[in-house]
């Protein structure tokens, strides 16, 4: 089951019609939630990180969608499909259908979806560069939005070649991050991520990771511009995001990574979710 404006339909009930904006446009946003032992993990900062991406792009917020409404619609959505743990929900809004480029109105849809996971964490995670298409550096590339085509032709590019992922560069052929997730490096006991102006979204572990680092005695963080020549120098590489939390990489092109400190940060995450 899946809830669309908090209606809860069938997954195979058509719900969009050929005026919809998102397959018109990409005119929508979305956030990817994970429940794990029937808790939302920091679902605050992902409502909050919703809200500033609606007025980024001029939607208009209904006033029902509070935090608290959005926590029970997605709670209805898991209880229908009798899921409690490992869930994967996808929180999608867009503005309602009409107009062209210039929208008839600035009101949204939402829908919630939501699917069993299980993680395993692959210890020998192969990356490489993509270099055919790069990002934007600039806040509109910090929104989730449905507009993910880079990401598209980026996945079919490490299927063809045995990759697990690979990295995104901006205009200025720095690293930006992965095609599902923020990066680090890590130089000794200094872990260093892209800035957010490089064109990186704003990660919620991303954010949690840079805030457990300051705090922590024997770690530093730097956030700043990296060059692809930077990544055969560090020690570890791992990628973050709301279902993996932390994936190290083993492995790009011949150079072969620890995981030492990735490892005491996914154990350190685990910390914050009570």
């Amino acid at each position: 089951m899946i809830n669309f404006n908090g209606d809860l339909i069938s997954n195979d009930q058509p719900i969009f019609k050929i005026s919809n904006r998102v397959f018109k446009y990409g005119d929508g946003i979305f956030e990817t939630l994970k429940i794990a032992n029937s808790k939302i993990i920091f679902f605050d900062d992902h409502y909050f990180r919703l809200m500033a991406s609606m007025r980024m792009l001029r939607m208009e917020i209904p006033p029902y969608l509070t935090l608290e409404f959005l926590i029970g619609e997605i709670e209805k959505t898991v209880a229908a499909n009798n899921f409690s743990k490992n869930v994967r929900v996808r929180v999608s809004v867009f503005r309602k259908d009409g107009g062209f480029y210039n929208p008839s109105s600035n009101e949204v849809d939402y829908v919630i979806e939501a699917q069993k996971f299980s993680i395993i964490n692959n210890e020998n995670y192969k990356v490489d560069l993509f270099k055919d298409y790069s990002l934007n550096s600039g806040l509109l590339s910090t929104i989730k939005t449905t507009n993910r085509m880079l990401n598209v032709v980026a996945s079919i590019f490490a299927e063809e070649n045995n990759l697990d992922t690979c990295l995104l560069i901006n205009e200025k052929k720095n690293i930006v991050e992965a095609i599902h997730g923020n990066i680090f490096l890590v130089f000794g006991n200094t872990l260093i991520t892209p800035l957010i102006s490089e064109g990186c979204i704003k990660g919620i572990i991303r954010k949690k990771i840079i805030q457990i680092t300051k705090k922590h005695p024997d770690l530093k963080i730097e956030e700043r511009a990296i060059s692809p020549f930077e990544i055969i120098k560090a020690d570890e590489l791992f990628i973050t995001n709301s279902i993996i939390d932390v994936q190290a990489v083993s492995q790009y092109r011949k150079k072969k990574f620890t995981n030492t400190i990735a490892n005491k940060i996914r154990e350190l995450l685990k910390t914050e979710y009570t």
